[in-house]
């Protein structure tokens, strides 16, 4: 039996001059400012977490930052992209913050519940 080499086949080939998906994206649930990802991580993981950012919240902040990170792939420098992860660290850090402070304040709402019942 032949094998087809087909260019479906690839999982992840040259695209063969080809755009990529990515480029056509559109998105209107960020709105980062021009140069923001050219800062330090904390400004970049700031903004990104900020609701003028990311009126959706900072984990859609999250989305744009790993798509930047992807979407650059090999043209970053090793010392740039230790500055992306950093900020992704960072914005990790503010969403869970973010999410414990909403189940503890949830789960005192259901405590005053229960005495007020009792």
């Amino acid at each position: 039996m032949v094998a087809k080499n087909s260019s479906k086949s690839r999982a992840h080939g040259n695209s063969g001059g080809r755009r990529k998906w990515s480029a056509a994206v559109d998105t209107d649930s960020t709105h980062p400012r021009s140069g923001l990802f050219n800062k330090d991580a904390k400004i970049i993981a700031r903004e990104l977490a900020s609701g003028k950012v990311s009126p959706k919240g900072p984990s859609s902040g999250m989305r744009m930052l790993t798509f930047y990170i992807n979407r650059a792939g090999k043209n970053l420098p090793p010392e740039r992209l230790k500055v992306l992860e950093n900020a992704k660290e960072l914005l990790h850090e503010r969403i869970t913050a973010a999410r414990d402070k909403g189940k503890n304040a949830a789960s005192k709402g259901k405590m005053q519940s229960a005495k007020d019942a009792a």
